[in-house]
Parts: structure tokens; C-alpha cells; sequence
């Protein structure tokens, strides 16, 4: 008979969104027994309701958007008229089909996720799932909480993620006001769609729907769109909505949103009201930490109710580590991802390599998108550290011109003596793919010459960050 040192170890995840999904595969990797709770599908809130529908959605924009810059192009589409006459088609985008698209790929994935998980060994438990100790997770499956099933463990790894901030004066129905998760169920393109918060999901979806032909007013309490972001890249940005017809309301704060019979009034703090047909609450979110009996097993929270958690994702209480939009970093499905690898990895002994938060890649998937990595340009010149800045239009980018792509800037930060390469801002459609380039250049401390010795097919896009690059080379004269 085994004794207790030969049991496998028992590791229990709370929410399976990217992180708990990383984190159970790279646990039964390591031959733990692993049980995995989840209430809603596997994939979370971020496949089922978020990255996947909102990507997919913003997709089908940006489709909407390359017919338009056609017409730049040469490129005309005509039909045939009754008598033979070409007549202009009009571009008709059918809602309800995107949503049955688009929520029908994130079932998919989910489906897809759960299949992989169960080739894993992991034992998927659907309900609700809480702390009993530091040592116990306790499993509801039934209606209101009934059906309890409570399993030891030696590990917890908490990913319950967070949910759409909700407004007590803006209180969502789901017909008229929503929150970012709620949008799937329109069945036709809103006429006016009034966007509350200027950060990156308002900005996200307000970019999609004026894209999709909905008139867009954004509300920002801020003096640009996208606060806090590369301030070249948000100027750029929000010139972009401009001619592009959408009315922006700038250092305007929304005190309220009612619904009435045909639509949705938004109150400003000056008392000026904006009359539309459907409202978005895009203010931020918060944790699904509260009442999962973190603080009686002793684990830190924040202010804000995130898990505090080091590089490796542990928490104040050994055995508990905290992942994804849950913990006090940034909220990102990478990021979820490899901090659930790494708490998994470190919690059963595996060599772990915690990663630098700074190194992270970022987008925002807006017409064009913003892609970021590394130190800023604010930090340089406010002298957090020093730095060399380089910045590259696109409208010299042959390849850009070739595609009728006319905003747009790759700019590169160094160090000051030694050129090597700190951080990056990608602004371009797919900057998403492109920013890999430069999140290995920082990850692995590439010099600017490193980079510009690397061939970039002429003409591309990419030809920019080598330009860039060439650009910043410091001339080495004995």
C-alpha cells in the first residue's frame, strides 16, 4: 500500500479562463492529480464573453473598413441595373449572423479547451467554486449552492477573473445599456450607440461599430482617448475617429444612463443630455474575489480586491497562487496564460524563469491597432530613465502605400550609450504581429544593430522597424 509521501500531489483551480486552462494542462503535465472548477464553460469569461466574441467582432470591422479603402485603390463594385446601367452596391452588415458567428466560434474554442483538458487527466467539476482553508477547495454543483464536494489539496490556484464595473446610476438591462459581455444578443446594428469610457475596450468597440455603420458618440472623463497609452499613438487614434465621423465628448464625465421606450438618454456632469439608441458601460472592471474565502485563508488583497501576488504568482499564503484578472497584474489573456504555467511549474518544484512584467507585448484592437512593449516614452521623459526615441511614419513605408495605408508610426526607445532596445510602439493595422519583433528585441536585450542586420522583405510593413532601427545606429570611431 502507498504511503502518503507517494500520493500524487492534488491541485485545485478555481476558474478556468486562460490562466486556470494553462495551469491545469502544465499541472497534469507533471503528473498531479488536478480538479478544475468552473461555473461557467471552460475559457471563461474571456472566450466565451470577451477576447474571442469582441476579436471576432472587430474582425468583421475591419472587413467592413478594407471594402471602403478600396475605392483608393481603384477598385470599384458595381451591380447591374433593370436596364443594364452599373449601379453602386450598398454594404449591409447582418447583426444577428455576426453574433451567431461570432458566439459560435467561442463555443468552439471552449469546447475545444475542455476536450484538451480531459486528454489531460484534469477532472472538470462545473459550479461554483471557494476556499475551505488554506488547505481545501469546496465544490457547489447543485442549484443556490447545494451538492458540496470538498477536496483536500496541497496547491489552490485561484483564476476566477473579474467582471464589467457596474454603475449605480448606468445599471445595464441588456436591451438598451450593456456592459461589454452583453452586446452579442443585438440583433441589428444600433443606430447610435453612446460609448461610456475612453479606455481600451470603449475604445475598442466604439472603433467596431462606427466601422459597422452605427453613429458613435465616446464619452471620456479624460482629455484624450486611450489615458495612460503612448500619447502619439492616442493623438493618432483619436484623429482617426474624428474623420471618420465619431463625436467625441472629452473631459465629460457620464452621471447617468436611463433607458426609455425608443432608446437611451446619457446625463453629463454639465447636465447636458445625449440622446441614443443603445448605451455601452465601458468602465472598468473588477475582481471575482469576494466571497471565495480568500481573506479567511489568510491570503492579501489589495484595495481594489486583487490578489497580491510576486512574480511567480504566489500569493501571502504559500500553497495559493493568483492568476489572470484576478491578481495585481496586468490583465492581459498572455499574461493569465504564464503566470498559470509558472505558478503550476513552481508550485510542484519545476525550474521557473518568472517573467518581466515590462517585457509584456500589448494591443489595442482599434482601427488602426496600437501595439506596445516595454518602456514608455513618458518614463523617458520624465526621467525614470534615460532613453533615445525614434519614430517612423508609415506614410514612407512603400508597402503601406502600395495597401492605401496612410496613418500610422513605428517608434523605437533605446538606451542612451549602448542602443539597445527598451521598448516599442507599433501603430499599423496588424500591429498585433508585428510587435512580436520588437518584444524579442526587449526580451532579449537586442542592440539597434542587432535588429537592423536582420533582412526585412522589401516592400513590407516590417521593412519600418528595421528602418527604425538603422536609423538609431551609433556610429563606433576609434
Amino acid at each position: 500500500m502507498a504511503n502518503e509521501f507517494e500520493r500524487k500531489q492534488r491541485v485545485a483551480i478555481l476558474g478556468g479562463g486562460p490562466g486556470g486552462y494553462e495551469a491545469a494542462l502544465a499541472a497534469a503535465q507533471l503528473g498531479s492529480e488536478v480538479f478544475l472548477i468552473e461555473r461557467s464553460g471552460i475559457g471563461g469569461s474571456a472566450v466565451l464573453t470577451d477576447v474571442v466574441p469582441s476579436k471576432t467582432l472587430i474582425a468583421t470591422a475591419e472587413f467592413t473598413t478594407t471594402l471602403e479603402r478600396a475605392t483608393d485603390l481603384g477598385v470599384r463594385f458595381f451591380t447591374t441595373g433593370g436596364e443594364g446601367t452599373p449601379q453602386k452596391p450598398t454594404v449591409v452588415v447582418d447583426m444577428a449572423a455576426v453574433n451567431k458567428r461570432l458566439l459560435g466560434l467561442a463555443k468552439d474554442t471552449s469546447d475545444d479547451m475542455t476536450q484538451q483538458l480531459r486528454e489531460a487527466g484534469v477532472t472538470v467539476i462545473p459550479g461554483h467554486g471557494r476556499l475551505d482553508g488554506p488547505n481545501a477547495v469546496i465544490a457547489s454543483t447543485g442549484p443556490r449552492g447545494t451538492d458540496f464536494d470538498r477536496i483536500e489539496v496541497d496547491t489552490i490556484i485561484v483564476s476566477v477573473g473579474a467582471s464589467p464595473r457596474i454603475l449605480d446610476t448606468a445599471k445595464p438591462d441588456g436591451k438598451r445599456i450593456f456592459t461589454w459581455n452583453q452586446l452579442y444578443t443585438l440583433a441589428e446594428i444600433p443606430e447610435h450607440l453612446i460609448v461610456v469610457g475612453s479606455g481600451v475596450t470603449g475604445a475598442e468597440f466604439a472603433s467596431a461599430y462606427r466601422a459597422l455603420g452605427s453613429q458613435v458618440t465616446l464619452v471620456s472623463s479624460r482629455d484624450q482617448v486611450l489615458p495612460g497609452e503612448d500619447a502619439d499613438a492616442a493623438t493618432l487614434l483619436q484623429n482617426v475617429f474624428e474623420r471618420r465621423g465619431m463625436t467625441l465628448k472629452m473631459k465629460a464625465r457620464a452621471e447617468s444612463a436611463v433607458a426609455t421606450e425608443s432608446g437611451v438618454t446619457v446625463t453629463l456632469g454639465d447636465g447636458e443630455k445625449i440622446e441614443g439608441s443603445h448605451c455601452l458601460i465601458a468602465v472598468g472592471s473588477i475582481p471575482n474575489t469576494a466571497g471565495i474565502g480568500l481573506e479567511e485563508a489568510g491570503v492579501e488583497l489589495t484595495e481594489t480586491g486583487h490578489i497580491r501576488v510576486n512574480r511567480v504568482a504566489r500569493s501571502s499564503v504559500p500553497n495559493i497562487y493568483g492568476v489572470g484578472d484576478c491578481s495585481n497584474v496586468m490583465p492581459l489573456a498572455s499574461v493569465a496564460m504564464m503566470q498559470g504555467r509558472t505558478a503550476a511549474f513552481h508550485a510542484l518544484g519545476d525550474a521557473v524563469d518568472p517573467f518581466e512584467e515590462r517585457n509584456v507585448a500589448s494591443n489595442i484592437f482599434t482601427q488602426p491597432e496600437i501595439a506596445t512593449v516595454g518602456w514608455s516614452q513618458a518614463e523617458i521623459e520624465s526621467g525614470v530613465i534615460r532613453g533615445t526615441i525614434h519614430k517612423l511614419e508609415l506614410s514612407a513605408n512603400p508597402r503601406a502605400k502600395m495597401q492605401g495605408i496612410s496613418e500610422g508610426f513605428v517608434k523605437l526607445i533605446t538606451t542612451t550609450t549602448s542602443r539597445t532596445v527598451i521598448g516599442g510602439v507599433i501603430v499599423a493595422p496588424r500591429a498585433s504581429e508585428l510587435i512580436f519583433a520588437l518584444a524579442l528585441a526587449v526580451e532579449h536585450r537586442l542592440t539597434v544593430d542587432d535588429v537592423a542586420r536582420a533582412f526585412a522583405v522589401y516592400p513590407s510593413i516590417s521593412g519600418s522597424i528595421v528602418d527604425a532601427a538603422r536609423a538609431l545606429h551609433k556610429v563606433a570611431i576609434e
